[in-house]
């Protein structure tokens, strides 16, 4: 019987050797005659196992991990075909306790299937969700992706059903599905392990929502930093269209509905929905003034829905299961699940999907394991570059958007980056002001020349001009930009830099002046 060898072809894996290993596996196999094959899968998000080799075995699939290329010999001399022991044994892949606390929805088959295989998507649940809405009418998907509390896990968090339906309602000749891959926040990798490690779900979510809203075409913005997300999703289409699960007849029926990939130039403003859109139809990507929304003049001018990778890959397990399974993980108004990214100085980075409502402290220190360093954490930003800095203090403070609201924070893209305490937080915050002036796309005042002033003001408190006026200006600054920038980049910059200021006045002033001895 042959066995099989996982390793991953995830981007993280790679950037770890993972492909070395590969090649010392193959070349073992082959010098010792052995009856084996290798699987090359997505990741499963322990990034500090990586590379995670996995066998299958007669008691399920044991892990070894991380492997070096030079591992590989001792490994098969171990017996590591059949789970032998090894200093890199780490038992049951599914019994590793950061795996094994998770309730994986959206990221089920990340890790465990062929990426590109249809026959394994199909084995583990995969096409139930569309095949459940082809028998509905378009207001009964509408209804159970509403039903099921799902929202944007872009960083909006808008209820996903009420954009559909506005989609649904609009009149149009041709309507658009656009996914926003552009997945440009610090510490978040969730859509490009989705892109890579099980791409058939993004394509299922966009061919159900296509149906759900009448549009037939479909469209993935992802960013030309993604080569091997690219060439996954790109490849996966191709075999979903020689499927018949893209094309003319989606699986038989009556409905069409055909998608493409483009990538962008890597501008970080093309993650905000109007500029992303103007991107995809070769335009400059600045932002467009609302209204009119995208989902009533989107792409084209025509009625578009535009949603995360995320928020699409929910769609299925919603579809295949029900509105109340989803809607019965989570809290509040936060329902069904969230992968939470965990980097930065963390001793356990990676990707952890669980039901809304740990609490901060919770995910950092139980799940993250603290610091890499062994230093104490210091603060905690969530919310990619445009997040909120969370001290210590604020660690019980459950995960969740409204909760994260009302103390001036936002889960954003849950991507979260962990600082000890040698952080300075007035550099972080000058950084949040520089990464600003740097990727705004110029339209608006308050973010173009805002971020700019905010740089400058920034510099004159750390070299201690007239501190207390320049940080009362930089507040005002951050008040202007706020409420007058056209959209989330300038909008939400205010974030890191007053919760900065607010939660480490320390760092805020000056170290006092050494008189000179007379």
């Amino acid at each position: 019987m042959t066995v099989t060898i996982f390793v991953p072809r995830d981007a993280a894996a790679l950037a770890l050797g993972a492909e070395k290993v590969a090649e010392a596996i193959a070349q073992e196999i082959a010098i010792r005659g052995l009856d084996a094959k290798i699987v090359r899968n997505g990741s499963r998000g322990m990034f500090w196992l990586e590379p995670l080799v996995e066998v299958r075995t007669k008691e399920g699939r044991i892990a070894y991990g991380p492997v070096k290329s030079g591992d590989v010999k001792g490994l098969f001399d171990a017996g590591f075909l059949e789970g032998g022991q090894h200093a890199l044994h780490l038992g049951p892949t599914k019994d590793i306790p950061f795996l094994r606390q998770q309730t994986r929805l959206t990221f089920s088959r990340c890790g465990v299937t062929d990426p590109l295989s249809l026959d394994d998507y199909r084995q583990y649940q995969g096409l139930k969700g569309l095949e459940n809405a082809i028998a509905m009418t378009q207001a009964q998907i509408v209804a159970q992706v509403t039903d099921s509390g799902l929202r944007g896990r872009g960083g909006a968090g808008f209820p996903t059903g009420i954009k559909w339906k506005t989609v649904m309602d609009a009149a149009g000749p041709q309507k658009y599905i656009v996914c926003n891959a552009d997945e440009g926040d610090s510490a978040t990798f969730a859509d490009r392990m989705i892109m890579e490690g099980d791409p058939f779900v993004l394509i299922e979510g966009m061919i159900i929502a296509g149906i759900a809203t009448g549009a037939t075409k479909g469209y993935v913005y992802t960013r030309s930093e993604y080569p091997h997300a690219i060439a996954t999703m790109t490849k996966a289409v191709e075999i979903a269209r020689a499927a018949g699960i893209l094309g003319p007849s989606v699986m038989g029926s009556a409905h069409a509905f055909d998608m493409e990939i483009r990538s962008g130039a890597g501008a970080y403003v093309c993650g905000e929905e109007t500029s992303l859109l103007n991107s995809l139809e070769g335009k400059r990507g600045i932002v467009r003034a609302k209204p009119p929304l995208p989902a009533l003049q989107g792409f084209l001018g025509r009625p578009t829905v535009v949603n995360n990778v995320i928020s699409l890959a929910s769609v299925p397990v919603i579809m295949d299961r029900g509105a109340a399974f989803y809607r019965d993980f989570g809290m509040g108004r936060s329902r069904g699940t969230i992968p939470i990214q965990i980097a930065g100085n963390v001793k356990y980075g990676g990707l952890y999907e669980t039901a809304f409502g740990l609490s901060l402290g919770e995910i950092v220190d139980h799940i993250g394991g603290g610091t890499a360093t062994g230093r104490p954490v210091k603060a905690v930003q969530v919310g990619g570059p445009l997040g909120a800095y969370f001290p210590c203090a604020l660690f019980d403070t459950p995960f969740d958007y409204e909760a994260f609201a009302a103390r001036d924070g936002l889960i954003g893209h849950a991507g979260i980056t962990v600082f000890d305490d040698s952080a300075d937080m007035l550099k972080q915050a000058r950084f949040a002001m520089e990464f600003c002036a740097i990727e705004s796309c110029g339209k608006c005042t308050p973010c173009r020349i805002g971020s700019t002033r905010g740089v400058e003001t920034a510099d004159k408190i750390k070299q201690g001009i007239e501190p207390e006026k320049n940080k009362a200006l930089l507040a005002d600054l951050c008040n202007t930009m706020k409420f007058g920038s056209l959209c989330a980049l300038g909008g939400f910059t205010p974030y890191p830099v007053m919760s900065a200021m607010n939660h480490f006045p320390e760092d805020f002033s000056p170290a006092p002046l050494i008189e000179a001895a007379e």
